[in-house]
């Protein structure tokens, strides 16, 4: 009973979850439409796909057993925010595509220093607890990082 009931929730978090990946396509079939990012921040799906690449890494057999939903709609949400990364890269101005390029090789080092220390230097609940603790820190970064905006909305009083 408990692992169907895991399953059941588990499905309805994925499809939640699917749905607000899916939120921002109105904001980029603006971007594409005006060929411009005009006063958009790429930076929250810069964060976000940061966040879908570690949790889709915790959820797999071998770092966290029994939760592969986790990986399935982190690995769709991966996907998912690459394309929204890319498409702001196409149409960013120069200043703002180095930032987020800059971001992304940020994000894309993060990623690879949990999973290379998460294979090579632990085992067990400890390789668990370490991709755990790092998909929550930044999940929290991710949801903090719409703050950015707030500067220019200070900045700009609009």
């Amino acid at each position: 009973m408990g692992g169907a009931l895991h399953f059941v929730f588990g499905v309805f978090g994925n499809a939640t979850a699917l749905f607000l990946f899916l939120a921002p396509t109105i904001t980029f079939k603006r971007i594409i439409m005006n060929k411009s990012t005009e006063q958009f921040s790429g930076i929250p799906y810069v964060m976000t796909l940061l966040n879908c690449l570690l949790s889709a890494w915790y959820g797999l057999p071998f770092v966290s057993p029994h939760n592969l939903l986790v990986s399935t709609i982190n690995g769709t949400g991966v996907a998912i925010e690459s394309i929204y990364v890319l498409i702001f890269l196409i149409f960013a101005p120069k200043k703002e595509k180095g930032k987020i390029l800059g971001l992304l090789t940020f994000v894309l080092a993060v990623f690879s220093v949990v999973a290379f220390v998460s294979i090579f230097a632990l085992h067990g609940s400890n390789r668990k607890l370490f991709c755990g603790l790092a998909a929550t820190i930044f999940s929290i970064i991710m949801y903090a990082s719409p703050l950015s905006i707030m500067r220019i909305v200070i900045k700009t009083k609009s």
